[in-house]
């Protein structure tokens, strides 16, 4: 099958998010070096959770293979090839928010995976949809991480 990545029109990807859930592919990119042990979490510039710390992700193509998918988030999101590791798991998210006209909430279905740089010297070039990155130990605490990154913390940090 053919990966359908077309542009949807606002107000048709609108009546399809107020319908039916969207399915996403998260990274949770491990650190190198003074980063090992650590995982990277990317602060977003919209909506949901604009100005939040979150994991990059991306919605699924039609068509497309999750590690695919995956690897495709690393790239256009974090500017780095990476090395599918592991999934960590499935999650479903709930939103008051959404960054499309006419939609005031969203429901996601998140598949997570654990990658790693091919190249560890590569460096993260951020797209236009975060502003700044950090790198945290899973099992870190802190009020500026929303709740489900504070689940999927917990959930590496006891893996």
């Amino acid at each position: 099958m053919d990966v359908h990545d077309e542009f949807i029109p606002e107000d048709e990807f609108a009546t399809v998010l107020d319908r039916v859930p969207q399915v996403c592919v998260e990274v949770v990119l491990e650190g190198e070096g003074a980063q090992a042990g650590q995982v990277l979490l990317a602060r977003r510039t919209n909506e949901p959770v604009e100005g939040v710390w979150f994991w990059p992700g991306s919605r699924l193509y039609k068509g497309e293979e999750l590690t695919a998918a995956a690897r495709r988030v690393a790239r256009e999101e974090l500017g780095v090839d990476v090395n599918v590791e592991e999934r960590v798991g499935v999650y479903g998210h709930f939103w008051d928010t959404s960054s499309v006209d006419g939609v005031d909430s969203r429901h996601t279905v998140n598949i997570v995976f654990r990658v790693r740089q091919t190249d560890p010297e590569q460096s993260i070039e951020l797209d236009e949809q975060h502003d700044d990155y950090r790198f945290v130990t899973p099992g870190e605490r802190d009020e500026e991480f929303h709740e489900y990154v504070q689940q999927y913390l917990s959930d590496l940090s006891a893996a």
